[in-house]
């Protein structure tokens, strides 16, 4: 297809379609106050606009949300044009919605509320949720330009492929098999290879609770919306921390589970291919619990029987049960679970919101009788070399053919270089070796913990940042090697929420020299404009430990915000 010189009209048309399909009665009818008179549009901002029965549905989460309609006590049609409402009003305060397809929800929603009174039984564990998804995954009916102007009314970017609008993802599938009401599709950069959320057909997707920041990326769009809880749950993907990111910058738990748990089979990507860093899918929600229900339910779908990656790994309630066992001899004199703490990655001085986050996490599990140790594992630096090797393999070619489709222009977050270097396979293979000699030094590291726990095991869990800094300010991102070293791994993490940053407590120590704080602190932070900033952190556990890192980051997000209150 030739590029097209009117892509910034494209553009512009795409993005004019994705409001009209609003409803009327769901448009604001004001402009919006600009984000340096109200920064935050979450809980009384955007209640204002909704009834207290749509904010008791929209704010409880999806484990109390399934309970309802699982039983019959709230009719999916209710539910599915609360969260309508709410994402609408989302989309219009900080444009995170790529796809807007609320009338076939709804139709959904009837067809469910129908069997339920046929049947006086549910679909699925998720019948009559609503789920939100990012613009990868494909839905019937519904288009998907993964942030591209060259692939507006293509199936990703071929003209006449009659897969458009028809097929749908491995994912979508199940999920509909689950009971859940698909009905919206979130912003994404165009590459997906950004910590921003920035493309030609939506503009720029801001964060929430500080409109002058970024809500993180790639599975931005995702995060904005749960944090305005125009949805109880929904699904990123994360080659580099695009699930953990958006996360932590939204105030959310999220999950960037091993490869091979979650099915890809069917989902747009970019580099698809590639497979030394895989990307996942991984959930993003208020709660931790959601996460878990979420997961669990994917897995019920037997995936390793529709995706040839997926491995068949059902849920393993014994794990969770011994996880829950250790965490019952907290404070008793027995042997608990023992952590790791890694403040400084070697690659980004982080901010102080994120260094009070790190202290914070600390002091709950000091509090908790966990063993703490400081985490001193093979460079990071290493890791995050390996990370951008991986990640320009290709030279750009896959970013320039699709930029190319419309002659677009790249936006300046897109980690991406331009006309790199392609790499030969004999290339490609060395790469290879030296990240599983990475992943193994790493492995045995871990390993080695056991001789510091006192537990007898080597470490449960590594609690690190996310990034050097909290929700960023535009166009200053740093570096993704505070979650890229993960994906290096394939290690299982969670993102947790601690706190959020204040103007008035986040400043430079008292009686602390520059020396002394070279080591970890960065001084280009801006305590004004970083006040409010949510400030999330990661928990990592071993490859594969999904249901164990999960049970820990519900308990421990749950003491956390109790030692805040």
């Amino acid at each position: 297809m030739a590029a097209d010189p009117n892509w910034r009209s494209r553009g512009a048309a795409k993005r004019q379609a994705t409001l009209d399909t609003i409803p009327e009665k769901w448009r604001l009818q004001d402009p919006v106050p600009p984000a340096t008179e109200v920064p935050n549009v979450t809980g009384a901002y955007i209640q204002q606009y909704l009834s207290k029965r749509e904010i008791e549905i929209t704010e409880s989460d999806a484990v109390d949300i399934a309970a309802q309609t699982t039983s019959g006590t709230w009719s999916a049609v209710e539910v599915t044009e609360a969260f309508c409402h709410r994402a609408a009003l989302a989309h219009q305060l900080v444009s995170c919605l790529h796809e807007i397809f609320f009338d076939a929800a709804i139709e959904d929603a009837k067809k469910l509320d129908a069997y339920f009174a046929e049947h006086k039984a549910p679909i699925g564990p998720l019948h009559g949720l609503p789920v939100s998804l990012k613009d990868q995954f494909h839905v019937k009916g519904v288009e998907t330009t993964m942030g591209y102007v060259g692939w507006i009314n293509t199936f990703q970017g071929k003209s006449n492929d009659s897969r458009r609008t028809v097929q749908e993802s491995e994912l979508t599938r199940e999920l509909r098999n689950l009971g859940a009401v698909l009905y919206c599709k979130t912003s994404v950069p165009a590459t997906l290879m950004a910590g921003e959320t920035v493309n030609n057909i939506i503009g720029y997707t801001w964060n929430p609770t500080n409109r002058l920041l970024s809500c993180g990326g790639s599975s931005g769009g995702e995060g904005a919306l749960i944090a305005l809880r125009g949805s109880p749950g929904g699904f990123g993907t994360d080659i580099g921390g695009s699930v953990r990111i958006p996360a932590g910058f939204n105030n959310l738990y999220g999950l960037r589970p091993s490869a091979g748990r979650i099915p890809y089979e069917g989902a747009a990507n970019s580099m698809d291919g590639q497979n030394s860093i895989l990307s996942v899918i991984g959930p993003l929600a208020p709660t931790a619990r959601s996460l878990t229900f979420l997961f669990k339910a994917v897995l019920s779908q037997e995936p390793w029987y529709h995706d040839p990656l997926v491995l068949e790994l059902p849920w393993r309630d014994e794990i969770v049960q011994e996880t829950c066992s250790l965490i019952k001899r907290a404070g008793t004199g027995v042997p608990s679970l023992a952590f790791g703490l890694m403040n400084y990655n070697g690659v980004g001085r982080i901010h102080p919101p994120i260094a009070r986050g790190m202290k914070l996490v600390e002091q709950t599990l000091r509090r908790l009788g966990h063993k703490v140790i400081t985490w001193y594992p093979p460079s990071h630096a290493t890791a995050h070399e390996l990370a951008n090797q991986i990640y320009g393999m290709d030279g750009g070619v896959d970013m320039m053919h699709h930029f190319g489709l419309s002659g677009e222009k790249k936006a300046p977050q897109v980690l991406l270089l331009e006309e790199g270097i392609e790499l030969k396979a004999s290339s490609i293979a060395d790469i290879n070796i030296v990240k599983r000699e990475y992943q193994k030094r790493y492995m045995d590291y871990w390993n080695s913990t056991v001789e510091l726990t006192g537990t007898g095991r080597p470490v449960d869990g590594v609690f690190c940042p996310l990034a050097s800094h909290a929700a960023v300010i535009p166009g200053q991102y740093g570096n993704v090697g505070y979650t890229s070293f993960v994906n290096v791994l394939d290690y299982t993490s969670v993102a947790i929420p601690v706190t959020f940053a204040d103007k008035d407590v986040d400043v430079r120590p008292a009686n602390k020299s520059a020396a002394e704080l070279e080591d970890y602190i960065e001084w280009d932070y801006d305590a004004k404009t970083y006040d409010g900033a949510p400030v999330g952190v990661q928990l990592m556990g071993r490859r594969l430990q999904e249901e164990k890192i999960l049970t820990i980051a519900e308990y421990i997000g749950k003491e956390i915000a109790q030692d805040l209150n």
